[in-house]
């Protein structure tokens, strides 16, 4: 979930701050999604 958090800022940061506009700044928004993705399908079992 902290991934997740982490990629989709340094993708906001990135695309508003820089207006950057090459694939690299989507890819972060993809693994982003990817990540929280993969963390509701497998769940946190910490109590």
């Amino acid at each position: 979930m902290v991934i997740a958090l982490l990629l989709l800022l340094l993708w906001a940061g990135g695309f508003l701050m820089f207006h950057v506009a090459s694939g690299l700044i989507h890819l972060l928004l993809l693994f982003a999604v990817v990540a929280f993705v993969v963390h509701l399908v497998t769940g946190s079992r910490t109590a």
